[in-house]
């Protein structure tokens, strides 16, 4: 095997690194929640999507080995397509649920 075909597979440290802050990330708002860390449920669900932000990027960046040079930059040309797409499709699918909400309200 060549080492540039290596290098493009995790290490044992870097999955343990991966594991771990995907553990952190996900107790963290789950002890916000049963503690009720926050008064305000507001913060708190914006607390709990930043996390949620961050360990997407610990998941794409540790266990699907997505990197600016990997292959030629298209790894992150096509997460790029793929978070737009379901942006699309979260924020529309919320849009229409609360403008479905408010028409059946009157």
């Amino acid at each position: 095997m060549s080492s540039n075909h290596n290098s493009a597979h995790g290490s044992l440290r870097s999955y343990s690194v991966g594991l771990i802050l995907s553990i952190i990330l996900t107790v963290i708002p789950f002890f916000m929640v049963m503690n009720h860390s926050l008064s305000s449920s507001g913060a708190l669900v914006a607390v709990i999507f930043i996390l949620a932000v961050v360990q997407i990027i610990v998941q794409a960046v540790y266990f699907l080995h997505l990197s600016k040079d990997a292959e030629g930059g298209w790894n992150m040309l096509t997460m790029w397509f793929t978070l737009m797409t379901v942006g699309i499709i979260v924020i529309g699918s919320i849009w229409i649920m609360f403008h479905l909400h408010m028409n059946t309200m009157s």
